[in-house]
């Protein structure tokens, strides 16, 4: 039996208390995770440069054990994406955010709604993106507990990140609305519409709060 397998609502660490609703559930798509998360292309890259290096030095074996090498490493890559699409669930509530994350060791990582400052979207393509969040004051977050779920270098204060969804513009009006309804928030849109998938590669999806008592 799966740790997983023993979860009272798929996500979640227990059952919702009264008032909580479910508002969207989802997980990364593992060929953009690996591609945005992983640097596939990156690696890919890399080793086709090894091989032709080798190839222009005179070395066809070197440049054989190059490329296996480059499968190997590309294949792995993409199999921890896979691992990760499947043991990950992200969930948006109307009181809170929540990451199961763990391919080894599971997790459930709660950020209440009340305690988002901001959170912004990076638009990749093709209706996918991930979004940001950032937290309130101080968090016991570590950059290490929520990778690969973490905005890249942002060691000093992680921000967890919801990565490689699908139809993010969705899920960001749905979070916006959800924080919203919590708390006052200062959209940074004239419509306080959900960022499209036409707009610039980091688009703000919650502003900064307004004072309150």
């Amino acid at each position: 039996m799966r740790e997983h397998d023993i979860e009272p609502i798929r996500g979640l660490p227990g059952d919702l208390p009264p008032g909580e609703a479910i508002l969207w559930q989802g997980a990364p798509d593992a060929r953009v995770f690996a591609r945005s998360a992983l640097g596939v292309r990156w690696i890919g890259g890399y080793f086709a440069l090894l091989v032709g290096w080798a190839m222009v030095a005179g070395t066809p074996l070197g440049a054989l054990i190059t490329a296996g090498f480059g499968l190997l490493a590309v294949g792995l890559a993409y199999g921890f994406a896979l691992l990760v699409a499947r043991s990950t669930v992200y969930t948006i509530t109307n009181r809170r955010v929540v990451l199961r994350i763990g391919v080894a060791l599971s997790k459930c990582i709660n950020l209440p709604l009340v305690k988002l400052s901001g959170a912004d979207q990076r638009n990749l393509g093709a209706g996918f993106g991930d979004i940001a969040l950032t937290l309130q004051g101080q968090s016991m977050l570590g950059y290490a507990m929520l990778w690969p779920h973490a905005r890249p270098f942002r060691f000093a204060a992680p921000q967890p990140m919801l990565r490689a969804l699908p139809d993010a513009a969705n899920v960001a009006g749905i979070l916006a609305k959800a924080t919203a309804a919590i708390v006052p928030v200062q959209q940074r849109s004239e419509t306080a519409a959900a960022p499209t998938a036409g707009r610039a590669a980091n688009t703000p999806v919650l502003g900064a709060r307004e004072a309150t008592a």
